[in-house]
């Protein structure tokens, strides 16, 4: 495993759901700020952004079941998100934290979503970078979340390319593949011709992600609807399918935490004309894309007519890793949201 950076600090914590991958930075007494990632990441992703913040405030991040050094129990696609919300009830308990700021990355921000619609009292405000959106990912045609077919093909474990399990299973830094994780990392996560500077420790992390049929990429059924492939039961990406992800109950919570929404205005992963959506690169059909950007803005804005408060930071020239591509605009509107 890689060297993390100087100031992180790794530990393990036993929770009475899994036992927990940790890293942690701060003081032990500071305000405390979770930090989540998404699919096929890791905790260390968040250390520059750890180390950036100002005193006062103690940044955890944990490596999510399946990834990093975590225990890598099974995801339960048929709740959702809700394997992961619960596990990070569980390490808050744990770690006898009452309430904290969350921020999520991803599906790592549907995690943090259903927490709050979960455990609102225990959410002091919640940071949604590149998330995913409210209705999940893909099998959907509209702003309303309306199904793109009764049984959501094109969506779950199935949709992933088997050559990229193969080069996951491979695990070889050094390969040029497109699905390779070096590749991936340089065309899906950030925006060319951006260089993670610690794309190393990134490679690996991505690695350490578990595979098979009940972590990723998952199970799937077969479809009678192109592309003949629907959401299985286990895994993550079958727990993003909109089968069982629905975050929209978001909007009508009693209490409502102020939530940021930053994104990158190229990323290719979360966006209108995702290069992961099926229908988005389909010419024959009469279905149009999934408007991932347009469903979060709806929901968000369903939130704000109902007392909540949002803002949305768009950062100019960043894919799915503003955090990592615009360090000094992300933190910026970090901070300044905290602090307000």
């Amino acid at each position: 495993m890689s060297a993390h950076l100087k100031g992180i600090h790794s530990s393990f914590i036993s929770t009475k759901r899994l036992r927990t991958h940790v890293l942690s930075s701060g003081e032990s007494g500071a305000v405390p700020v979770i930090l989540v990632h998404g699919n096929l990441s890791a905790a260390t992703f968040f250390e520059e952004l750890m180390l950036d913040m100002a005193p006062g405030y103690r940044c955890l991040a944990p490596d999510m079941r399946g990834f990093g050094e975590t225990e890598a129990l099974p995801i339960n696609a048929a709740l959702g998100l809700r394997d992961l919300s619960d596990d990070l009830l569980s390490l808050l308990n744990a770690l006898h934290i009452d309430s904290a700021h969350l921020l999520g990355w991803s599906a790592g921000a549907g995690a943090v979503m259903q927490f709050a619609i979960d455990h609102q009292e225990r959410a002091k405000s919640l940071t949604l970078v590149a998330p995913v959106s409210p209705y999940g990912f893909g099998g959907t045609c509209d702003i309303h979340g309306t199904r793109s077919t009764e049984d959501f093909a094109g969506t779950g474990g199935g949709t992933v390319n088997a050559v990229v399990v193969e080069q996951f299973q491979l695990a070889d830094p050094g390969s040029d593949s497109p699905a390779a994780a070096r590749q991936m990392l340089r065309t899906l996560y950030a925006k060319a011709p951006f260089r993670f500077a610690r794309e190393d420790a990134f490679v690996e992390a991505l690695y350490r992600s578990r595979l098979g049929e009940k972590h990723y990429p998952g199970d799937f059924v077969e479809s009678s609807h192109w592309p003949h492939i629907g959401p299985g039961k286990w895994g993550l990406i079958n727990g993003l399918s909109p089968k069982y992800c629905d975050l929209t109950a978001i909007a009508e919570l009693p209490h409502k935490p102020p939530i940021l929404w930053v994104r990158g205005n190229e990323d290719a992963i979360v966006s209108d004309n995702s290069l992961l959506d099926f229908l988005a690169h389909r010419d024959d059909s009469d279905l149009p894309p999934q408007p991932m950007i347009g469903q979060t803005r709806q929901v968000l804005a369903q939130y704000t007519e109902n007392g909540g408060s949002v803002e949305e930071l768009e950062i100019e020239g960043c894919g799915h890793t503003p955090f990592l591509e615009n360090p000094g605009v992300f933190m910026a509107g970090f901070s300044r949201f905290l602090q307000g």
